[in-house]
Formats: structure tokens, C-alpha cells, sequence
């Protein structure tokens, strides 16, 4: 595992230090998930032979719909293995189920969430990085590169990092208190990966000041903040404040900080 650590200033002007993830590191999320897709591409081929074996022996005579079957069959397992790291990288916060058990995550270089087309990038570049085979080239490149960056990573301007989970405080914040005073969890509300997407990190802040003013004003004051807040908020998880009561726009933004919470505030 490499211990070498990466200062980046963020656009916002704030340093963060990263811990680069290694070839061990790196090569044990990837076989994770690798053991995942050859278990479904199996299933896959298993499933096709089945069904051939299952036809009536009329259908073996027609050529052009074995060939359909066989054509979709490929084009089913290219979409799987190809669009597995895409889209895992892109709506599972940059953690494919490997990355994710072995704690690392891909972030863009600036420190901001990984975007569309930078998963999309990294992940096309595979191809490169897989040659001549095994990985090789990806993996030479990562144990070389002072900041353990592949093909991949150099062109779509990303890098993979250990994550530290978060550290439980045995004291509880304030405003942890009352979402637990509420009863509030995440299971309240359904907001997917998609949703979460369309929140950039000005509304991360937005809502975590909020939750941090929420016990410092008046009476008043909160409730006109709650309806701001909810104007901007709401409308990005398909909710509305209108016919609301305040407490039922503050339950609603604390569940989204809940949500935000986990996107955006990780330690590296």
C-alpha cells in the first residue's frame, strides 16, 4: 500500500491531503470485482445454453434466430463487464463493490465527485490500460506513477484514494440529537443516485450551514430560513413546500443532509 500522501487545492481554494491507493490495494478491489462478473457472466451463458437446450428442435434449424440470441447474448455481456465500472463509479460515489470493500474510491483530481464523462473516460481507456494482458500496462503505471495513476486516470483527470471512515464521536452534535429526537432515517425518504447527482457541493454547504444555524436563531428567523432553504432544496428531490407545515420542510431538509451527508463529507 503506498503511504505517500497528495496535497490538492480544490477550486474552492481549500488544500485537502489525499492518500493515493496502491497496486495492493487497487489490484484486490479489482479482483473483487472481476470474481463478481465472471459469477454473472456465467450465469449469463448458463442461462443462453439452457434456453438453446429447451427449444423445440424446429428452432435449430433456423440459423438467424440462434444468431440473434448468440449476438445479443455478446452484446449483453460486453454492455456488463464494460458498464459495470462506469456505472458504479459514476452513481455509487466513485466505488465499484470492490473499491467500496476494500475502501478506496475514484475522485476527480480537484477533489470534487467523480462526473459523467470522467467515468466514462477512465473506464473506455481500460482497454489501454488491459494490455498486452492481465492489466499489465495499467499496472505498471501504477506502481511508477508518483501519484499510482493509470492510462485511465492520467487522461480523464482522475485518482483513487483511501477512504477513512468517518470517526464516531461519542459525543453527539446537536443536530444529531434532533434528527434521532425526530426519528428521522434515510429510509424516510427515497432519493437515488440520479437525484443525488443534480446536488453539486454549493448545495452540500448549503444545507450543512443550515443545519448548523438551525438551533442559533429565533423562532422566527428559523422558519424564514427553512422556507428558503426549502426553495432551492426541495425542488431537486421532487418535493415542494407548498401545503407544508415548517416542521414538515425541516424534517424533509434534515433527511436530504442525511443523503448529502454521505456524498459529500468523507475523510481522505
Amino acid at each position: 500500500m503506498s503511504q505517500h500522501q497528495v496535497d490538492i487545492k480544490t477550486p474552492e481554494y481549500v488544500s485537502l491531503t489525499f492518500q493515493p491507493a496502491g497496486l495492493g490495494s487497487r489490484t484486490a478491489a479489482l479482483l473483487i470485482d472481476h470474481i463478481i462478473l465472471t459469477i454473472l457472466n456465467i450465469a449469463i451463458i448458463a442461462g443462453l445454453f439452457i434456453l438453446l437446450i429447451d427449444m423445440p428442435l424446429e428452432f435449430y434449424f433456423m440459423y438467424d434466430f440462434m444468431s440473434y440470441q448468440i449476438a445479443i447474448t455478446i452484446i449483453g455481456l460486453f454492455i456488463l463487464n464494460w458498464g459495470y465500472f462506469f456505472a458504479l463509479e459514476f452513481f455509487n460515489g466513485g466505488r465499484t463493490i470492490g473499491k467500496k470493500m476494500i475502501g478506496i474510491r475514484v475522485i476527480q483530481e480537484n477533489g470534487h465527485s467523480i462526473t459523467l464523462l470522467s467515468s466514462f473516460i477512465r473506464n473506455f481507456l481500460r482497454i489501454i490500460d488491459s494490455l498486452p494482458a492481465n492489466y499489465l500496462v495499467g499496472m505498471l503505471m501504477i506502481f511508477f506513477h508518483q501519484k499510482n495513476k493509470r492510462v485511465g486516470d492520467l487522461v480523464a483527470g482522475t485518482i483513487v484514494i483511501h477512504e477513512r471512515k468517518r470517526k464516531k464521536s461519542k459525543k453527539k452534535t446537536i443536530i444529531q440529537k434532533e434528527i434521532e429526537k425526530r426519528g428521522l432515517k434515510k429510509a424516510d425518504i427515497d432519493i437515488d443516485e440520479w437525484t443525488l447527482k443534480a446536488f453539486s457541493e454549493k448545495d452540500w454547504k448549503l444545507a450543512k450551514t443550515y443545519t448548523q444555524r438551525l438551533h442559533q436563531l429565533t423562532e422566527n428567523e428559523r422558519n424564514e430560513l427553512t422556507i428558503k432553504i426549502g426553495e432551492i432544496l426541495l425542488p431537486k428531490i421532487g418535493q415542494s413546500k407548498e401545503g407544508k407545515t415548517i416542521r414538515e420542510i425541516e424534517d424533509l431538509l434534515l433527511l436530504v443532509y442525511l443523503y448529502l451527508r454521505d456524498e459529500w463529507e468523507f475523510e481522505l
